[in-house]
């Protein structure tokens, strides 16, 4: 059976003041990058778990290369419930 979740919409009431107001108001103004206020954000929203999601594969990444770099006697032999429970340990700390 398939996950069928749909993502709940929230919204978001934001207060802000001074400079960054009227940055705001610069980037939504004629002649700005967005057409509003909710478009802005939205966008902001994106890019940031893009970065998140890049940082995490970064990592991975850097993961994989270190332990396919690691010279082969330094492998051991592990059965599947060791590896389950050293990935729940992990995760769990």
């Amino acid at each position: 059976m398939e996950d069928c979740r749909v993502a709940a919409t929230i919204t978001l009431n934001v207060r802000v003041s001074g400079a960054l107001s009227e940055f705001v108001t610069a980037q939504v103004s004629e002649g700005g990058s967005y057409e509003n206020v909710s478009e802005y954000v939205r966008d902001l929203i994106r890019r940031d778990k893009n970065e998140a999601e890049a940082a995490a594969f970064a990592r991975l990444k850097a993961e994989l290369a270190s332990a396919f770099g690691a010279p082969d006697e330094s492998y051991e032999t592990l059965d599947a419930e060791t590896v389950i429970r050293r990935g729940q340990a992990r995760f769990s700390a």
